[in-house]
């Protein structure tokens, strides 16, 4: 299992990339979001998901631990397959995409190419206990908030550490966003 690629972005093409990992070329599919974000010749680290069936090998990359286990949910629905879980992924950041899934927002969840009502519904009924309470907060509120846990180090750590996506987002809500990341890891800790 491939957990993680960090090297330079060497190409760009069709919402995937090839990252140079020390002269091994790696292609990885990305989000619309993160596709947008990578500019050849930058390096990043995208945590991976690693598919592998009977004809194929492929890698799902993304930016943050909290969009890869969240993406990872998204396709332990029946029926809702890696690119279909990517194609949900692409609909906003992941923190908009949790939010509403949590909200039950069919509608949002089957804007996504080639996820229709009955699966969108799927995905709503198997993740909605999973994913968190929804946030009850305003449009600005949420970018602000999507763009903190994004980048979220000390999120990425709970998970890394064993925490469910829900937990370690509602584990953090009340804690300092100014605070150090190991701080806010240690009260997380403390407050469980």
């Amino acid at each position: 299992m491939i957990a993680h690629i960090k090297g330079t972005i060497a190409e760009k093409f069709l919402n995937s990339v090839i990252v140079d990992v020390n002269g091994v070329g790696y292609e990885i599919a990305l989000t619309a979001l993160d596709y947008e974000a990578v500019n050849v010749g930058e390096d990043h680290k995208f945590y991976t998901h690693h598919a592998i069936r009977e004809n194929a090998e492929e890698l799902y990359g993304f930016s943050s631990l909290a969009a890869k286990k969240l993406y990872e949910l998204l396709i332990s629905v029946n029926g809702v397959g890696p690119k279909a879980g990517m194609a949900i992924l692409s609909l906003a950041a992941p923190e908009e995409v949790r939010n509403a899934i949590a909200n039950a927002d069919v509608a949002f969840v089957s804007k996504a190419s080639g996820v229709g009502k009955k699966s969108a519904e799927r995905v709503i009924v198997d993740l909605r206990d999973k994913v968190g309470l929804p946030s009850h907060v305003g449009a600005t509120e949420i970018v602000t908030r999507t763009a903190i846990m994004e980048n979220d180090e000390a999120l990425d750590a709970l998970i890394a550490l064993g925490f469910p996506l829900k937990e370690a987002t509602s584990a953090l809500e009340k804690i300092d966003k100014s605070l150090p990341t190991e701080e806010r890891i240690k009260l997380a800790l403390k407050n469980k």
